[in-house]
């Protein structure tokens, strides 16, 4: 059974669903998404023996949504985590993350390693990576909206447009599979945007990424030992296959899993062979 709760973590309040017993789980949703996004995996998880935390990010659905660019830096959304992991008990945690999600899930072991002991990121580079393949013109084509949302007020204006057009049109034409959200799904995912917030807290994560100096993020960028696995759908529109090479370099205890037939939005596309890959991944001694 479903529980929704909130907690005040690192000074912000957020809402969590949790299901299951056992050892505890972390998912974490990207852009434009919620908890929701993992709502293929949740109760397969549990039933599996695990138990599943899956928050709202900052800024998401019915979590907090503090105002100001800075409030949405990765330092801020790492720790948030890390402080939900200790207020949920249980000790170490997994961490899956997807798009947004994943890349503070590559955060989380960084500044907390004592609080993760395996990490499951799909679709989402590792820092180092990114900011290695980003101003190579092939990402530079797909990574165009990251600019744009750099303007101020017009990105939301655009995205909010005609009840959310575009919004609903990407989550339709989108994935690589046709039956990946449903009708009910795309009004769930509008409903969560449309939050007083919601929609400038989104994008807010890309303004405070890119107003930083790359070169003093590389420099806190540091070694994951944990266990870790990259799961890849090859179909992505927004961010190349080039960024599952050489992570190694900063994940040494990696596996890549590449999934040729799935898009961005790997969980929805194929959620079986996901669900499959990560219950195998916890699962390994």
């Amino acid at each position: 059974m479903t529980a929704h709760r909130e907690a005040v973590v690192n000074g912000v309040r957020l809402h969590y669903v949790e299901e299951g017993e056992g050892p505890t789980v972390v998912l974490l949703h990207g852009f434009p998404e919620f908890w929701y996004a993992w709502r293929h995996q949740i109760p397969a998880l549990a039933n599996a023996g695990f138990r599943v935390i899956a928050p709202d990010l900052r800024g998401y659905n019915l979590s907090e949504k503090p105002k100001g660019v800075r409030c949405y830096r990765h330092e801020a959304l790492a720790d948030d985590i890390a402080a939900l992991i200790r207020h949920v008990g249980g000790g170490a945690a997994a961490v899956a993350g997807h798009d947004w999600g994943g890349f503070i899930a590559w955060y989380v072991p960084m500044r907390h390693p004592d609080l993760v002991n395996r990490l499951i990121v799909l679709n989402a580079p590792h820092p180092g990576v990114w900011f290695r393949d980003l101003p190579k013109p092939r990402q530079l084509l797909r990574s165009w909206y990251q600019f744009f949302f750099q303007l101020p007020w017009l990105p939301e204006a655009t995205i909010r447009a005609r009840d959310f057009a575009l919004l609903r049109a990407t989550l339709r034409h989108d994935p690589a599979n046709p039956d990946a959200f449903s009708e009910e799904d795309v009004e769930r995912y509008v409903e969560a945007m449309a939050q007083p917030g919601a929609l400038t807290a989104a994008i807010h994560y890309y303004r405070a990424a890119m107003r930083r100096n790359p070169f003093q993020i590389l420099r806190e960028i540091r070694t994951i030992e944990v266990p870790a696995l990259l799961i890849w759908g090859e179909r992505d529109r927004y961010l190349g296959p080039w960024f599952t090479r050489g992570v190694e370099r900063w994940v040494p205890n990696l596996r890549v899993e590449c999934l040729p037939e799935a898009s961005h939005w790997v969980m929805a596309d194929e959620p079986e062979r996901v669900y499959d890959l990560i219950t195998r991944f916890l699962r390994e001694d």
